[in-house]
């Protein structure tokens, strides 16, 4: 049996280890308030018309409503109004992406919401890429070719000047959009780009697919498939075959906004184990491409001011 100064000693052990806990608690309860208060007040200064939604005449609120966010986030209504009565419940990082994009966050504001749900951003954006500075120089010296970095999940790390007008211009998309999967599925310009888009679409859906079987619980990889199902039905579409591998060929051909039609060789150069980080570069099929690469070049060079 214990005796009255164990469970005395017990009972101050107790009494000492709620005290230590009471600041975490705290912390922790100031941080999913301010998280629902960010919530709110991003969510009422927000128009239906800025989300592609009608504005309806029976609307009392200035933005938009919580069942509307849940809609546009892919998330449960209860689940949202929870989070933003500061209920205390777990947020994933596939959630918090949702919702930075319904609503509309710059970088900044994104960076604040994933440090006030006490969760890292894994986008491709949030940090910087190891991409080395002779990496980079490499990239320069291939001009006029188009080359860039990209890792198994299709994120461009880094990218020539020719490769930043070869599908679109890419230095006006968002470090954190710039990946091939998001810009084939929703990019207009990168779509239209592309010669043999839905057989294009159809491959890199299932070599995603079986790039990501390495990859099943790492959350950058979940947040980039919950984004493809969510904003494109052809992604869903093509998901939804269990396709793993295709056959690829290495010849493409661009549709080029600046110079017209381009037919190019595909090669992947590995930077480290297969799978993993590769240089990407297109080499003219012909005169005629090689002709019109110099021209892409000299374009893009006057762009940067080169």
């Amino acid at each position: 049996m214990a005796t009255m100064a164990q469970e005395t000693v017990a009972v101050r052990e107790t009494r000492t280890d709620r005290e230590a806990e009471a600041p975490d608690r705290r912390a922790s309860e100031i941080r999913r308030y301010e998280l629902a208060a960010f919530l709110r007040h991003r969510r009422e200064h927000i128009t239906p018309e800025q989300v592609g939604l009608p504005r309806g005449r029976r609307r009392r609120t200035p933005g938009l409503r919580r069942e509307e966010i849940a809609h546009l986030a892919a998330v449960g209504v209860t689940w949202y109004t929870w989070l933003e009565q500061a209920r205390d419940i777990q947020v994933s990082v596939q959630v918090l992406d949702a919702l930075a994009r319904t609503l509309l966050l710059d970088a900044s504001e994104r960076a604040h919401l994933f440090n006030l749900a006490g969760a890292v951003d894994p986008a491709p954006g949030a940090h910087c890429p190891s991409v080395t500075e002779a990496q980079r120089i490499l990239l320069e010296q291939l001009e006029p070719l188009p080359a860039c970095i990209s890792n198994s999940r299709y994120d461009i790390l880094a990218y020539n000047r020719t490769y930043g007008l070869l599908m679109c211009d890419l230095d006006a998309v968002p470090p954190a959009d710039r990946n091939c999967m998001v810009l084939c599925y929703t990019h207009p310009d990168w779509r239209a780009a592309i010669v043999e888009h839905e057989a294009t679409m159809r491959l890199m859906a299932a070599k995603f697919r079986a790039n990501m079987a390495d990859h099943l619980g790492e959350p950058a990889w979940k947040m980039l498939l919950n984004r493809l199902m969510t904003e494109s039905a052809e992604f869903r579409e093509a998901w939804e075959r269990h396709e793993v591998v295709g056959s690829r060929s290495k010849r493409k051909q661009f549709r080029n906004a600046h110079v017209g039609l381009l037919t190019l060789d595909h090669t992947d150069l590995w930077l480290g184990p297969h799978n993993g980080p590769r240089m990407v570069t297109y080499a003219p099929a012909d005169r005629e491409s090689r002709e019109r690469l110099e021209k892409l070049q000299a374009i893009a060079s006057q762009r940067s001011g080169a």
